[in-house]
């Protein structure tokens, strides 16, 4: 997938020097629970020669949370909502979406967080449970991660492009620590980070959410790195951006 930035990620005892490509979905993971994760959305971008995929969370009938690195010129670009994704068993649904995100203000290009309106409304899908913000995880605490990246590294670990590798073929779910607890990161917003030995998120995971105690308080974001398990993943901090959300959907 074609990111503006990569995700910053920890890997415990996998060499980054292996010339052997690593037959891998997120790695370490394994498939999500048929009952979870029913709100999780698959978002595609083409145009026509190309090829994009994100991860998304649908919080509201018309509206789902991502990361800004998963939108796409409207231009050049067609972006499409595909809802049912997980289990394999529901019914798929595609959405367009109806105009261009929503980003986080003041200072939006700061914050990796981004709300997409549908161009209508869904109500046969679940959505997503926002968190508790009174009980946020600490290091420490395990969270749960998710996506449909690549299920391939290339040589030394390098990372594919979407467009070069399969993606899962269901949805991957993992678990890690908290490892670093809420803090200001330049062009990235306020997130926390998480790891785990040998346990990594792939291209196309981007934009999928983080769940704590069945709740979502956090979205993956893209790093610096190409290579995959070197430095923690980093996770836009939901309960930083809860008040703006919930005005842009219409929550009180």
């Amino acid at each position: 997938m074609a990111l503006l930035k990569v995700l910053l990620l920890l890997g415990l005892g996998v060499s980054v020097n292996s010339d052997v490509s690593l037959q891998k979905r997120i790695i370490g993971g394994h498939n999500c629970d048929d009952t979870e994760r029913l709100y999780h959305v698959r978002l595609e971008a083409t145009n026509g020669t190309h090829k994009s995929l994100c991860g998304g969370s649908l919080i509201h009938p018309k509206w789902i949370l991502t990361t800004d690195t998963c939108w796409k010129s409207p231009t050049r670009w067609s972006n499409i909502a595909m809802l049912g994704i997980h289990p394999k068993t529901t019914m798929k649904r595609f959405v367009n979406i109806k105009d261009k995100p929503v980003l986080c203000a003041p200072g939006c290009w700061q914050h990796d967080i981004m709300l997409l309106k549908l161009e209508r409304r869904v109500d046969n899908f679940p959505l997503a449970p926002l968190p508790d913000c009174s009980n946020r995880p600490k290091i420490g605490d395990t969270v749960q991660l998710a996506g449909e990246g690549t299920m391939t590294t290339g040589p030394n670990n390098r990372r594919y492009e979407i467009s070069y590798a399969a993606a899962a073929t269901y949805l991957q779910c993992v678990d890690m620590k908290v490892v670093q607890a809420s803090h200001f990161l330049p062009t990235y917003g306020h997130v926390f980070a998480a790891s785990a030995p040998n346990k990594d998120a792939c291209n196309g995971d981007y934009g999928s959410a983080v769940v704590f105690n069945g709740k979502i308080y956090g979205v993956m974001s893209p790093g610096v790195p190409d290579y995959a398990c070197q430095r923690p993943a980093y996770i836009v901090d939901v309960c930083e951006y809860i008040g703006w959300i919930k005005d842009t959907i219409g929550l009180e």
